[in-house]
């Protein structure tokens, strides 16, 4: 008999009953964890899981009491402790689904389930539970799924076609991704980039070193299932090393633009305190590549470093011993100070397999960055040679600002844009003369002798 108060709706133990066919007090529940940024993942699983096989899915929006902080289990809608809760007042009660927007990669956006009761129809029958997880001591937190059945075997199969659907639907699969301390970043702190493809001309480094860095990279995972055949480890580390403005990091995103199904785990800034959780990422998702910029900055001399460095370092390190010889994770690290790396980092094996030296161009490159950066407007120089001796010890993204400076000096002459050897030379000296020491070193200039009478000689 239902009291004249609560009206005559179906309380929610009521419609499990009703689609098991039988009493939820009595049967198994099982139930799992997963992190916080695998909610749009198991969204995706349920979705599909729910959807496949001749299966069917009713979606109950779960209310948890008003006392309740953490999320209402799945055991406590089917055995109310309460008087309330058998009213539905106190405990669970049926409501709306609630739905969250979480960011994709591209800009887009999913909206996922936020806690809802799944009725599952299809052989056998599932009442399944997602919920979040709660607080937790020091922080953070999950979402749980739990899983009702008549069944214990079926509730396990379940649980298994939920976690193989969680990694085929992952949202997170052959993307550039960070992991980062701050609100508001996405999925449970997992941050898209956007990376614009970098083509292979782009990259002026000298001849044969970019070929041998492909080897390392791009080849063994072209090759993969041939080595593992071989018996070949696929774990490795690269170590890219020279002064700044050379073309370290712009190396590392040609390479990941050049394996577009390989996921890319950037660690910069307060992202190199996730090492531990950004390196059992990239263990899921692979193939995988984690970039870590700068590592000098965690990884440097005892002598030269703070306690807080060494526990960063010392994870690190632990870190790429943990992964096993046949899982095809890449470590890439760049840095502008290899002097002061660890010597357990820098080269004991198996840690890092090849340190290339990544150089000042010489004039070869400059060459070829004078006509990389000429790109899009019209460059007329009497004098190209002298330039490229003038920037003899200059970096790449020297020659960048140079040519942006020049054109900048020219557009006042007209458009469109017609870059000649009196911008050059005034740009030459708004950098060199004017900007002095500092403007040099920050764009990787080492040495300059400069002259603005060099042209009159030719």
């Amino acid at each position: 008999m239902t009291l004249p108060f609560f009206g005559h709706k179906k309380q929610i133990v009521e419609k499990i009953k009703d689609h098991l066919g039988g009493d939820p007090a009595t049967y198994p529940i099982l139930s799992e964890e997963f992190e916080i940024w695998n909610h749009p993942n198991l969204h995706l699983a349920l979705e599909s899981y729910t959807s496949s096989a001749g299966r069917s899915v009713k979606l109950l929006g779960i209310q948890g009491g008003i006392l309740n902080f953490g999320g209402i289990s799945l055991a406590e809608i089917v055995t109310p402790k309460t008087m309330a809760g058998f009213a539905g007042l106190g405990g669970a009660k049926e409501g709306p689904v609630q739905y969250m927007n979480v960011d994709l990669a591209d800009g887009k956006k999913l909206a996922c389930v936020q806690g809802a009761l799944y009725l599952v129809s299809g052989e056998p029958k599932h009442v399944f539970l997602m919920r979040p997880q709660g607080l937790k001591l020091g922080g953070g937190a999950g979402t749980v799924l739990d899983v009702l059945t008549a069944d214990k075997v079926a509730g396990e199969q379940a649980l298994a076609d939920i976690r193989k659907a969680v990694n085929e639907h992952n949202i997170y699969r052959g993307k550039i991704l960070s992991m980062t301390k701050q609100e508001g970043a996405g999925a449970g702190g997992i941050k898209f980039h956007a990376v614009p493809p970098i083509e292979r001309d782009k990259i002026i480094l000298p001849e044969g070193l970019l070929k041998r860095i492909e080897r390392q990279t791009i080849e063994v995972g072209q090759y993969s299932q041939s080595l593992r055949n071989a018996k070949r480890k696929m774990k490795r580390g690269i170590l890219l090393h020279g002064k700044p403005g050379t073309g370290k990091t712009l190396t590392a995103m040609y390479l990941a633009s050049a394996m577009a199904d390989r996921t890319v785990l950037l660690m910069t800034g307060n992202g190199l305190g996730l090492i531990e959780s950004s390196c059992n990422l990239a263990r899921w998702l692979q193939p995988s590549m984690v970039i870590i910029e700068d590592v000098d900055l965690i990884a440097e001399e005892r002598t030269h470093t703070t306690s807080g460095g060494h526990a960063l370092m010392f994870e690190l390190l632990n870190q790429m011993d943990g992964l096993n010889d046949d899982a095809d994770v890449l470590f890439l690290l760049t840095t502008n100070r290899p002097e002061v790396l660890e010597p357990a980092l820098a080269s004991r094996p198996g840690r890092i397999d090849q340190a290339y030296e990544v150089p000042l161009p010489d004039a070869e490159c400059r060459k070829r960055l004078f006509d990389l950066y000429s790109d899009g407007m019209s460059v007329e120089l009497d004098h190209l040679d002298t330039y490229i001796k003038r920037t003899a010890g200059a970096s790449g993204a020297f020659i960048s600002e140079l040519m942006r400076k020049a054109a900048l000096f020219a557009a006042p002459d007209g458009d469109p844009i017609v870059v000649k050897d009196k911008h050059m030379d005034e740009a030459m000296h708004e950098l060199v003369i004017v900007g002095g020491t500092l403007t040099k070193n920050l764009l990787g200039f080492k040495e300059i002798g400069f002259s603005l009478g060099d042209n009159a000689q030719q």
